[in-house]
């Protein structure tokens, strides 16, 4: 068998060779840092080092809980989650759809080019895009409710636009690069299908609804799933870049995310950020397991694992 083994090795050097620098990168990144989630069960003192700081078992996650915030940001980063797998793949399918149809292969790429731009934008310029629309005093929103003799309003002040405005900005800035992956995916659909619909007098909607839906329906439960196993994780650069350090925003825009990096860089609580951290995880973990679960049952086949 260890022959066997080595012998595979040596016929697929080269895929061996390829994949290396993907391993490496996971390896150094992602499962080396693994070792620090043992700061979660430590009180972590600079002059002791991660190894001799002193341990407190679960004092750290305790504390996280009884300061009343853990329901908060939890049910705030799967609510805003939720919201943008719905939105963001939704549109992403449409917008796939739409580019398909269309007859111009000039329009498309040029349709393609200024739909994929928002997300090569950093979330600072993003940022500063939004505070630019939404500020009080000069943002273009009130400029133009001014102009129109209407009252400005408080979007810095007020928690209840936020929930709208980030899955507005979350779906304008990755709906380009998503609806890459389901124009792929109908690209390769045979196009003997569609002629064959239109020879036996399918409109538009039918095609698309008998054709291209199912045809595309394993890449929407595998990027729909990807998305689900993260769901638990909010994204930083959204929340941290528009919301800032607004505290009259935390009640409804605060996520995990956000709340484990003041508790480290504000409140300097490493070993509570370490818990935080490892808490967000592990959700991550039990509902990417699940989610699968219940695909495996339902279709195995469009499983991840």
């Amino acid at each position: 068998m260890k022959r066997g083994f080595v012998s595979r090795l040596i016929n697929n050097k080269t895929l061996i060779l390829m994949i290396s620098p993907a391993v490496l990168y996971f390896f150094i990144f992602s499962y080396l840092p693994m070792m620090g989630v043992v700061l979660a069960f430590k009180e972590f003192r600079y002059d002791l080092g991660i190894v001799h700081s002193p341990w407190v078992g679960l004092d750290n996650f305790r504390f996280f809980f009884l300061a009343g915030d853990a329901l908060r940001v939890t049910i705030n980063t799967f609510s805003y989650n939720a919201a943008f797998i719905i939105v963001n793949n939704v549109l992403e399918i449409a917008a796939a759809i739409l580019l398909a149809e269309i007859g111009s292969k000039f329009f498309r790429k040029v349709a393609q080019t200024f739909m994929l731009l928002p997300y090569f934008l950093s979330w600072v310029v993003v940022g500063a895009i939004a505070y630019n629309l939404f500020n009080f005093e000069h943002g273009a929103i009130n400029t133009f409710l001014t102009w129109l003799n209407l009252e400005p309003l408080e979007f810095y002040v007020s928690p209840e636009y936020w929930k709208y405005i980030l899955v507005i900005v979350s779906a304008w800035k990755a709906v380009g690069y998503g609806a890459i992956f389901y124009l792929a995916a109908i690209m390769s659909v045979d196009r003997e299908s569609y002629d064959a619909a239109d020879i036996d007098g399918a409109n538009l909607f039918q095609r698309i609804y008998h054709i291209t839906l199912p045809a595309i329906r394993p890449t929407i439960i595998i990027l729909v799933l990807l998305s689900v196993g993260g769901i638990f994780r909010g994204d930083f650069g959204l929340f941290y870049q528009l919301i800032g350090g607004n505290g009259l925003l935390y009640h409804s825009t605060d996520v995990i995310d956000t709340y484990a990096y003041r508790s480290l860089v504000v409140d300097n609580e490493i070993g509570m950020s370490a818990a935080i951290g490892f808490y967000q995880s592990t959700l991550c973990f039990i509902t990417i397991i699940s989610a699968n679960y219940l695909v495996r049952r339902v279709e195995k086949d469009y499983a991840l694992f």
